[in-house]
């Protein structure tokens, strides 16, 4: 097996100089005039792996809290014992909706018709496959899993649903000769499969989003808000040097919709990191 990963090919330098401005500018308030053809994220979501551990303590409180931050939108990564009706209440309670959820691989092909039935009760349009098990990441398991997103999605569409699938950085190193990221967004259909895009892990790859945005319009109709330090590590939005200005900027080609925030390991307060991270996102002009 080959490995190489694919090297960025455009410059972050300029990119990060015209982030640091506009979100300066956006905070100092810029006049109409220069706004009025900008705009930003208005319905910021929050991925509820963020939180795993404050919602096993505490489903109803968490959410209540998430809810008082100013986040919208839920992109669960389990329910911790609920049903979808008693999940479904507390987001009403708290203004809430769920446009998409994580489930595992395994437990689809174990109940698609179940997992489907919940997020109908729901409310959400995407199901989305988070990662593939270690032991399945060669190229024809990647063939093997857009085949069965194909057919699951056909299943999803009679209730409005899309399949989804989230990246991870290992998807962007050249595996017998091709790109496991590009098997899954050439061998799905654009009808039945969007793509959930992780803005950290693509970018802890090397690999710029843009050439992929402009390749394939319209597929991302999901994004990761997440962002990347120095060194490479995972950041609270704004602390980092991912340039979320300009790739927010291809919404309408890429065909974003949602914009989760998440970080996957955010230290003892996880509300306190959310909140730093939609203040940023709020605050993006585009």
């Amino acid at each position: 097996m080959n490995t190489k990963t694919v090297p960025t090919t455009r410059s972050f330098s300029r990119r990060r100089f015209l982030r640091s401005s506009t979100i300066l500018a956006a905070g100092a308030g810029l006049p109409l005039t220069a706004l009025a053809q900008s705009r930003r994220v208005e319905n910021v979501g929050l991925q509820l792996y963020t939180l795993r551990n404050e919602m096993s303590r505490d489903f109803d409180g968490t959410l209540a809290r998430v809810a008082e931050l100013g986040f919208k939108e839920m992109e669960f990564a389990g329910y911790f014992g609920r049903s979808p009706a008693q999940v479904r209440q507390t987001l009403d309670q708290n203004g809430m909706s769920s446009p998409a959820a994580h489930i595992q691989l395994q437990a689809l092909q174990d109940d698609l018709e179940g997992e489907v039935e919940r997020a109908a009760i729901l409310g959400q349009k995407y199901i989305v496959v988070p990662i593939l098990p270690e032991s399945q990441r060669s190229i024809a398991d990647y063939q093997r899993t857009a085949n069965y997103l194909n057919v699951a999605g056909e299943m999803c569409k009679q209730f409005g649903i899309k399949m989804g699938y989230h990246n991870h950085n290992f998807e962007f190193v050249m595996t017998d000769g091709r790109l496991p990221y590009d098997v899954i967004l050439e061998e799905t259909e654009v009808d039945l499969v969007d793509m959930e895009l992780d803005l950290y892990w693509i970018r802890n790859a090397g690999v710029d989003p843009i050439p992929y945005f402009e390749k394939h319009p319209g597929r991302f109709t999901m994004l990761h808000v997440k962002d990347m330090d120095e060194f490479g590590r995972m950041a609270v939005v704004g602390r980092g040097e991912i340039n979320f200005v300009e790739i927010f900027g291809y919404a309408d080609t890429a065909g974003f919709k949602h914009f989760f925030v998440e970080h996957d390991r955010p230290g003892r307060d996880g509300l306190a990191s959310i909140a730093e991270s939609i203040y940023t996102v709020r605050n993006i002009v585009y």
